[in-house]
């Protein structure tokens, strides 16, 4: 990717956006890192959210078909606004990417001495002798790819090995994810009605809530079991309050 950026054409270089924080570059997110978080996002919003949907519209006492037609669109809908905002906040992160890529290739082309002196001052700064960063710099700088590769991991933060995410990736891991989480809650009322279904809602979601913690702990590094039920909790506690604010409401559609 890099490698194609460092051949584009000057006139696609576009002014500075603005200087890189003094306290170092940020590290980003990409590649298989992005879609992965969608995901883990993705399912989580869809039980959570779509779980407290519908448990809003049964403690609202009304009719099973309404239930159904409730979640129905709050799946669809989530799904849809999740891809949407994920595709977009990919693609702009790419683009701000590649925008700062281009201005360091073309920095390189037109101040290679003072990009080498950065480079010598950041390695400096990590505690490579001065001059065992100058000939290091001099070396990195015979090779404009691996020029363009040093800098952009060391000024900006991006790593080349990474990537910089799929948008597209992004938004459909999200998309299917959360559609995947908000069917949960709404099987048992496409198959049954009443408390029976109620139960069976709470039960399967209270499983999954469950099981996505106890995943993220390997991830996270964290207790599985105390992951598990940070999750179940925090879910739990939404679709409770949401059940309340229905029973509160209790709409009459008989008549």
């Amino acid at each position: 990717m890099l490698r194609g950026l460092l051949r584009s054409r000057p006139d696609e270089i576009r002014p500075h956006p603005g200087p890189v924080p003094a306290d170092g570059p940020t590290n980003v997110a990409g590649g298989r890192s992005g879609a992965l978080r969608a995901a883990i996002f993705g399912v989580n919003d869809g039980l959570v959210s779509n779980l407290s949907l519908i448990m809003g519209f049964t403690g609202a006492a009304v009719d099973n078909s309404i239930v159904v037609i409730a979640g129905v669109a709050g799946l669809l809908a989530g799904a849809f606004s999740m891809a949407a905002g994920e595709y977009i906040s990919m693609r702009s992160q790419r683009e701000v990417f590649e925008r700062l890529i281009h201005l360091e290739a073309h920095e390189l082309a037109t101040e290679p001495e003072e990009e080498r002196e950065e480079l010598i001052e950041i390695y400096r700064k990590k505690g490579v002798p001065e001059d065992v960063a100058e000939q290091l710099v001099d070396v990195l700088h015979r090779d404009p790819d691996l020029a363009l590769e040093t800098h952009a991991r060391e000024e900006l933060g991006l790593d080349p090995e990474q990537g910089l995410g799929s948008p597209w990736a992004a938004a459909g891991s999200s998309m299917l994810t959360f559609m995947f989480g908000a069917f949960v809650p709404l099987v048992p009322f496409l198959i049954g009605s009443g408390p029976t279904a109620v139960a069976w809602a709470i039960g399967l979601s209270g499983v999954t809530l469950f099981a996505v913690g106890a995943g993220l702990s390997r991830i996270t590094g964290k207790n599985l079991w105390w992951s598990g039920a940070r999750m179940l909790l925090v879910g739990g506690v939404a679709a409770g309050i949401t059940y309340s604010v229905g029973k509160a409401l209790h709409v009459n559609t008989t008549g």
